[in-house]
């Protein structure tokens, strides 16, 4: 039980700093930036999103057998690689709860600040905007999370030991 409240209070304390960092950053780059500087911010948001959901999905469909032989020949990132696969669920956990739903609410909320710059642009109706806006951020994050989740279970091997050579490169070798 111990374990697991370490873990929550873990969760919660790294999904509050991700939330400030992105939120901050986010915010920061759009307050007196274009329009389509906005619309670019919100997409790498989503991309983030995207990209750590499918990291998450090849943890947990990846083999960590596939990935031994690379480790035997030394390949590097494969020892993190396998460090993920024995680590799936708390990696899964990280990827697709943690960084993705982050990802959703701030894409979210930038969404609104585009909302209100177009209408003060144009002069046009919130509502319809918001709704455009709000269906436009929906659908490019559940559709291409669904695209993204059949390619990392695919190719889980290829994507998680890239993600270990991502890896390797902030951990010194002994």
């Amino acid at each position: 039980m111990k374990n697991k409240t370490k873990w929550i209070l873990t969760v919660f304390i790294l999904s509050f700093i991700l939330s400030v960092i992105f939120s901050g950053i986010s915010t920061a780059m759009t307050e007196n930036f274009h329009t389509i500087i906005l619309v670019l911010v919100i997409l790498l948001v989503i991309g983030i999103g995207i990209l750590f959901d499918m990291i998450g999905v090849a943890v947990l469909t990846c083999k960590e057998s596939n990935l031994h032989a690379k480790a035997a020949k030394k390949m590097k990132g494969a020892k993190q690689a396998i460090a993920l696969i024995k680590n799936s669920t708390k990696v899964s956990s990280i990827c697709n709860d943690v960084i993705g739903d982050i990802c959703g609410i701030v894409s979210g909320s930038l969404g609104a600040a585009l909302t209100l710059d177009i209408v003060g642009a144009f002069n046009i109706s919130s509502v319809i905007i918001t709704m455009i806006v709000t269906a436009t951020i929906s659908s490019l994050t559940v559709g291409f999370k669904a695209i993204f989740k059949d390619v990392a279970e695919k190719n889980s091997d290829v994507i998680v030991y890239t993600a270990g050579k991502v890896l390797s490169i902030f951990k010194k070798e002994k």
